[in-house]
C-alpha cells in the first residue's frame, strides 16, 4: 500500500509544482483574484505532498523500544497538519483576497509587469492575458485529471481488496490517510480549476469582475470546508481507531472456530499505521489443548488472521486454560 501512496502523492507533486508557477504569472499579468487564489491553491497542494511524502519516509522507520509498533502513525499526523495548516491557510487567503475583491474593486483587478532579466514580458505578449489564464486553467485541469485519476484507481484498488460499497464507505473505513488526503486536494484543485475558468469568463464577457471575486471565495470556502472535513477522517485513526465491525466479527470467529478454544474472553484491534492493525485476544482453550501445549495452536490461529486479512499485522494472543 506505501508504494501506491507513495506514486500517487509523487503524481500530485510534479503536477501540483508546475501547475502553481503558471498559474502566478497568470495572476500576474491579469490580477485575477480567482488566479491568485489558485495559486495559493496549488503552492497548498505542492507544499501538501512534500508533508505527506515526509509522512511516508518517517513511518517506514523501523520499530524499536520507544516505538515498538513502528513509526505507521506518522502518516497520520502529517496528514492531519497538511488539512490544518496548508488547506487551512490556503483556504483562508484565497478567501480574503476574494472578499476584498468584493469590497473594493479597483483593487482586485490590478495588473503588474513582469519582468525578468530586464525584459518586461508584459509588454512582448503576443495575445490578450486573459487568454493566457484560460489556456493555463485548462492546463491544470489535465494535470489535476491525471493526478486525480491516479489517486482514483488506488482507492478503487482498496475498495475492491476490503469489498466496501463505494467511495463514502472508503472516506469511513481506510487507514490509507496518504491516499485519501491525495485524492480529496486532487478533486478540490480540479473542481477549484474549473470554477476559476467560469468566474474569469463570465467576468471577461460579461464585464463584471465581481465575478472573478466571487470565484475566489467560492475556492477559499471549498478549500477550508474540505480541511475540517480531512482533519475529521484523520482524527479517528490519530485517536485509534479499529478495523471496521465486520472485519472484526469474521476475526473472532475464525479464532472461535479452531480447534480447542472454548471462549474467547476479549478482542481488540487498533490500526496503528496505514494498512496495518494490532490484534490481541485472550482466548480461553479446553483441556485437552493445554497438555498438548497451546503455542502450536497460537501459531496457527495468528496465519488464519493474517491470511483473512492483509491489513492484520501484529496479533497477540493471551491463553487462558
Amino acid at each position: 500500500m506505501a508504494g501506491g501512496s507513495r506514486s500517487v502523492v509523487i503524481a500530485a507533486l510534479i503536477a501540483n509544482g508546475a501547475i502553481a508557477v503558471l498559474k502566478f504569472f497568470g495572476f500576474l499579468l491579469t490580477g485575477s483574484p480567482s488566479m491568485l487564489s489558485e495559486t495559493y491553491h496549488s503552492i497548498s497542494d505542492t507544499g501538501n505532498q512534500v508533508f505527506l511524502l515526509i509522512g511516508i519516509r518517517y513511518s517506514s522507520r523501523k520499530a524499536n523500544r520507544a516505538h515498538p509498533f513502528g513509526y505507521g502513525k506518522a502518516q497520520f499526523f502529517y496528514a492531519f497538519l497538511v488539512s490544518v495548516l496548508l488547506f487551512g491557510i490556503a483556504g483562508w487567503e484565497s478567501l480574503n483576497h476574494g472578499y476584498e475583491a468584493i469590497m473594493h474593486p479597483a483593487h482586485g483587478g490590478e495588473r503588474a509587469d513582469v519582468i525578468l532579466a530586464g525584459i518586461n514580458f508584459t509588454e512582448l505578449m503576443p495575445v490578450d492575458p486573459f487568454w493566457i489564464n484560460v489556456t493555463v486553467l485548462l492546463g491544470a485541469i489535465l494535470f489535476e485529471v491525471y493526478a486525480f485519476e491516479k489517486a482514483r484507481a488506488e482507492l478503487n484498488r482498496q475498495i475492491e481488496t476490503y469489498g466496501w460499497s463505494g467511495l463514502r464507505e472508503a472516506f469511513s473505513k481506510t487507514s490509507d490517510v496518504t491516499t485519501l488526503t491525495a485524492f480529496t486536494e486532487d478533486a478540490i484543485a480540479l473542481a477549484g480549476a474549473v470554477i476559476a475558468l467560469v468566474g474569469i469568463s463570465l467576468a471577461r464577457f460579461l464585464e463584471m469582475p465581481i465575478f472573478d471575486a466571487i470565484a475566489s471565495v467560492v475556492i477559499g470556502a471549498l478549500l477550508m470546508f474540505f480541511a475540517v472535513a480531512l482533519a475529521w477522517e484523520n482524527k479517528r485513526l490519530i485517536l485509534g481507531e479499529s478495523l471496521p465491525a465486520d472485519v472484526e466479527e469474521d476475526l473472532r470467529t475464525a479464532i472461535a472456530e479452531h480447534d480447542g478454544v472454548v471462549h474467547i474472553d476479549g478482542f481488540r484491534t487498533v490500526f496503528v499505521g496505514p494498512g496495518e492493525a494490532l490484534v490481541t485476544a485472550d482466548v480461553s482453550f479446553d483441556g485437552d489443548a493445554a497438555a498438548r501445549g497451546v503455542d502450536e495452536d497460537i501459531t496457527q490461529i495468528e496465519a488464519t488472521l493474517r491470511e483473512m486479512d492483509d491489513r492484520v499485522g501484529i496479533v497477540y494472543i493471551e491463553p487462558e486454560v
